[in-house]
């Protein structure tokens, strides 16, 4: 799967945008961007609208948190500076409704079209499409990867490198073989375990890279950084024409 973050612009048109692109997902930063509820929400009902999968990471492992993003319609939960197996495992039940987990309904009527439906298929329909993703950000996670992984629940196993980066002692270096080595360790549990290994990446030649390592999971870029890759790139193409022999003078 290959998606986007989408941090900065406050509109429902970029869910539609991404979704036009051909990206598989996006994922609204609720850690660390200023995006209120409302906004989120009206993010999330255009990205369901229009097929692509909407998530959300959540500022920090909140049940409020959680369970709020969900009702208004996320289809999974991004938990990020994950280190703790017990801690997991108890984000992971609010994402469930009993008896697989302690998420409370309150569904909101949009999520379901305004369909009349009756709990047990909504119970359970949403217990099995809520995905739960996992970010990997400290040396201290890599170093549990295995416990974390044990968790029964976890869909997918995402890096963060630009903490883990740090974490590991070796700040923005994303071609450093420590830092390689730390997220090649997570594709090799995942591929055990059956969980899908994945990646946040600062732009597209990174996340070809991590594609042929064997991430499956792939997220590039962001909604201001593609912006500005192509506006540079647009910029930089009318100079150099106008500059060429031949380019019409006026």
């Amino acid at each position: 799967m290959y998606g986007c973050a989408l941090q900065h612009f406050r509109s429902a048109e970029v869910p539609r945008l991404f979704a036009a692109a051909g990206f598989d997902y996006l994922f609204l930063d609720a850690e660390h961007t200023s995006f209120d509820l409302e906004t989120m929400h009206d993010m999330v009902a255009a990205a369901a609208q229009t097929g692509i999968t909407p998530l959300v990471r959540s500022g920090e492992l909140l049940y409020s948190l959680v369970a709020r993003v969900l009702d208004i319609g996320a289809q999974g939960v991004i938990f990020p500076r994950v280190e703790c197996p017990d801690q997991l495992a108890e984000a992971i039940s609010w994402t469930r409704f009993p008896p697989h987990g302690k998420r409370g309904f309150g569904v909101m009527a949009p999520v379901l079209d305004y369909e009349p439906r009756n709990f047990p298929e909504i119970v359970e329909h949403l217990n099995a499409n809520t995905l739960v993703v996992v970010q990997f950000e400290t040396k201290l996670a890599i170093e549990r990867c295995d416990k974390l992984l044990d968790v029964p629940g976890v869909d997918v196993a995402m890096i963060g490198p630009s903490d883990l980066s740090i974490s590991l002692g070796v700040p923005g270096q994303f071609d450093s073989p420590v830092l390689t080595d730390a997220a090649m360790r997570i594709v090799e549990a995942c591929g055990r375990r059956g969980i899908v290994a994945g990646v946040q990446c600062r732009n597209r030649s990174q996340g070809i890279e991590w594609l042929e390592r064997g991430m499956r999971f792939i997220g590039t870029g962001s909604e201001h950084s593609l912006l500005l890759e192509k506006a540079q790139e647009t910029v930089a193409a009318l100079r150099n024409a106008r500059q060429s022999p031949g380019t019409a003078k006026h």
